[in-house]
């Protein structure tokens, strides 16, 4: 069963289609950059970009957004614009598409492929599952159960918040080697309350 699969982000928007009974990418990788400003309206337009390039007739897609979703509305909007939050995103975006979408939290997405088709793959007891790139995105399972929406990156640190200090873009924006890099994010995981 095939679907296609989109990621939403604050910098770019990657796509392709999947074989979600065995996890196996089944098309070429399609990336193209996130419109600023990321209003609604701009996504569903490079949404609709991705469609017509896959020429996608299927069913279903899938979108992980970075955002807290719930119950198909986003309630908060991380690195993308604010007009996201309270945004009825499941709708607007079947709508705008003329197809079934569902939206999870982009972080969750990535995270549930990891313990459904890779190294995750039945482990008990506590993952957490950690994304760099615009943001920090975090994933959280116990036996193999999600807790949703958990956004680590979010939680405070020093001045702001986590992912101002060690995502991928404050590596960018401060010239950081890998090294540096790896050295801000010991020090969050040193400092932060639920390191063991």
């Amino acid at each position: 069963m095939e679907v296609l699969g989109i990621d939403v982000g604050g910098t770019g928007i990657k796509a392709n289609t999947v074989n979600i009974l065995t996890g196996e990418l089944t098309g070429e990788k399609l990336k193209i950059k996130t419109p600023v400003p990321a209003t609604p309206e701009a996504i569903i337009e490079c949404l609709k970009e991705v469609v017509n390039h896959f020429q996608w007739k299927g069913k279903k897609i899938g979108i992980g957004f970075p955002a807290v979703i719930k119950n198909g509305v986003s309630l908060t909007a991380s690195n993308i614009d604010s007009q996201f939050v309270n945004y009825s995103i499941n709708a607007a975006f079947s709508h705008g598409l003329e197809c079934d979408v569902s939206v999870v939290n982009d972080a969750d997405s990535a995270g549930i492929a990891e313990m459904t088709y890779g190294k995750g793959k039945n482990v008990n007891g506590l993952v957490i599952f950690l994304t760099l790139g615009t943001g920090i995105g975090s994933a959280i399972f116990f036996d193999g159960k999600l807790l949703p929406n958990t956004e680590l990156g979010h939680l405070k640190y020093k001045k702001s918040v986590f992912e101002k200090y060690a995502s991928n873009s404050a590596r960018e924006l401060h010239h950081l080697g890998w090294k540096k890099m790896v050295k801000r994010l010991e020090c969050i995981s040193e400092s932060s309350q639920f390191a063991s």
